[in-house]
Order: structure tokens, then C-alpha cells, then sequence
């Protein structure tokens, strides 16, 4: 009976840690396995032609850059039309979700919520939301930093439209209806997270005139203009064309 009883005490004893040691390494949206340090760099472009995976992830490899120019090669170019009559409200209201025809319409959340939480890490809601991000950790592919943000800080991470609404208002978009305008203001392939200041300094620039600060990412900004290009087959101008070219080893 001792024998017994001492081996019952040792099963309870061990029993705590034989549960910890049999517990997945995975953490939940708040845990350390979400640390700054494990934030995803994101996605490859090539591997991510509808924009519902996670951010910009560098192209290094030789292949990649062939495939990038690849892609590039079939954008059409054309010198832009005047500016006359642009206005954000063209492409409907900021960060919609009564759009459709693209990835997360209509899922009852604000664009800029689902990129958020497309590219965030340990993201936190708004108490008796499943919508309305309020904290998270961000790799930003545009300075190649980690962030850790706020919605008190709501400046430091702004959305980014990669082929910006004027510049596509000027390469054919005033032509358009307004239902196709309201869908590359909020296509998740269109739209990154990225540092505020960075965003602002770029304005409706193409990539002959500006580019990202984190030159690591350059060929993947490149392939992510082609991919939003071609599908809205919308002409890039000469000289951008060419810049994405060269960012890609072309």
C-alpha cells in the first residue's frame, strides 16, 4: 500500500509538469510567441497575387527577380491625363466596406481594420468589437522596422494605396464608374501599412519618384505596382515602368 501511495503522490506531483511539457509552442494574439523580435517580415508578392496575406515580404532570389520582371513586362505605359477634377471623394468613402468584387468586402469591417489585422501581430479590438483595431505589432516594410501601435498613435501607421488614387485618377481611373474606383481605394492588394512619415512623403508619387526607405523591399513594391497595374489594367508612366524594372535587376 506505501508503494502505491508514494507512486499516486508522484503522478500528482509530475502531473503539472508533464502538462507543460506537452503544451504547443504557439501563443495566443497576446502571448510571447508574438514578441517584436517573431514579427513576420510578410509575404513574397509573387505568392500573394490577391493581397490577403501579409505584408511585403523582401524578393532576393535571382528566380523571384526574373519572375518580377516578368510580371512588369506586360504593364502597359502612358503619359498622364490632368489632374482636373480628382478628388477622394471619387473613389467613394475612406476605408468602405459596402464594396465590392474584392477580397473583404462586405465582411461587415473598415478596410483599413482588415489590413490592419492582415498585417498586425498580438492584435488587440476595440472592447465588444470584432472590427475596430486598437494595438498590435507591425513590421513595416517601408522602414524595415518593427512597431508596436496604438489607435492612440493612429498616425504612425497609416494605410498606404500603392498605386495612389490620384496618379490612378490621372492613368485612366476618371474614366471609370464609380463602383470600380471604390474598389482599388479599397482592394487589400492595393493597401499597406506603413510608417506615417513615409507615407506622407509620398504623396501620389510613382516609383520613378519615390520609393521606400528600406531598400531591402524595392523589387517587392515593384511586383506589388505591376500586380495592381494589371489588374485594373491601368497604364504606369514611361519612367515608372522602367524604375520597376531596375528594381528588379531589369
Amino acid at each position: 500500500m506505501r508503494s502505491r501511495r508514494t507512486a499516486v503522490v508522484a503522478v500528482l506531483l509530475l502531473g503539472p509538469l508533464a502538462l507543460a511539457g506537452c503544451t504547443s509552442g504557439k501563443k495566443g494574439s497576446g502571448g510571447a510567441g508574438n514578441s517584436p523580435g517573431a514579427v513576420s517580415q510578410g509575404t513574397n508578392p509573387l505568392q500573394n497575387p490577391d493581397g490577403t496575406k501579409p505584408g511585403l515580404a523582401p524578393v532576393s532570389s535571382d528566380a523571384d527577380k526574373k519572375a518580377g520582371r516578368d510580371l512588369i513586362a506586360k504593364v502597359k505605359t502612358a503619359d498622364p491625363g490632368p489632374k482636373t477634377g480628382y478628388d477622394r471623394d471619387q473613389f467613394g468613402p475612406a476605408w468602405t466596406d459596402n464594396v465590392d468584387g474584392v477580397p473583404l468586402g462586405h465582411n461587415n469591417c473598415g478596410t483599413r481594420d482588415d489590413v490592419l489585422a492582415r498585417d498586425g501581430k498580438g492584435v488587440e479590438h476595440k472592447d465588444g468589437s470584432a472590427c475596430v483595431v486598437t494595438g498590435m505589432t507591425i513590421w513595416d516594410p517601408y522602414t524595415g522596422k518593427t512597431v508596436q501601435w496604438t489607435k492612440q498613435q493612429a498616425s504612425k501607421i497609416q494605410i498606404d494605396h500603392v498605386m495612389p488614387l490620384s496618379y490612378d485618377w490621372q492613368q485612366g481611373a476618371a474614366q471609370w464608374d464609380k463602383g470600380k474606383r471604390v474598389q482599388i481605394a479599397n482592394d487589400p492588394l492595393n493597401l499597406i501599412p506603413a510608417d506615417g512619415s513615409q507615407n506622407a512623403s509620398k504623396g501620389d508619387s510613382g516609383p520613378a519618384s519615390w520609393l521606400p526607405a528600406n531598400t531591402a523591399v524595392h523589387c517587392s513594391y515593384a511586383i506589388r505596382w505591376a500586380q495592381v497595374s494589371l489588374k485594373y489594367q491601368l497604364p504606369v508612366t514611361p519612367a515608372d515602368k522602367k524604375t520597376m524594372l531596375s528594381l528588379c535587376g531589369g
